[in-house]
């Protein structure tokens, strides 16, 4: 069953190519004026009016077949196996940080130089 959702996903992706391609190649519906004035599309290989039906039936029989793989990929995925839990569960958990470690609990200020010279230094308690 496994090899079933990327054969569908390829055959659903060639065919929206085919219905592009195909939509592309058809004339437009103010096209058919120029053939009634001799612009050479009566002798085409299908004829005057034979290439609109083939590419027209072409599409529609496409289209239908799109939709049918539309469906079954619908099917595939809501018949997936659920994962029981959260989404939170499934996600990457990075390393953690640890902690700086502090070495004394007070800070230490420095005063002004004494009169010895020197200067004192004496801790605050936080």
């Amino acid at each position: 069953m496994n090899w079933l959702l990327p054969l569908l996903l390829t055959l659903h992706i060639m065919l929206a190519v085919a219905i592009i391609w195909l939509v592309l190649m058809q004339r437009g519906k103010g096209a058919d004026m120029g053939a009634a004035f001799g612009s050479g599309a009566s002798g085409s290989l299908f004829g005057a009016s034979g290439s609109a039906n083939f590419l027209s039936r072409s599409t529609a029989i496409l289209a239908t077949l799109f939709f049918m793989t539309s469906m079954g990929l619908a099917y595939i995925a809501s018949n997936a196996p659920k994962k029981s839990g959260s989404i939170m569960q499934n996600a990457v958990q990075s390393t953690p940080v640890l902690p700086v470690k502090q070495e004394a609990a007070t800070d230490s200020v420095v005063d002004a130089p004494s009169e010895e010279g020197g200067s004192k230094e004496r801790e605050i308690p936080r």
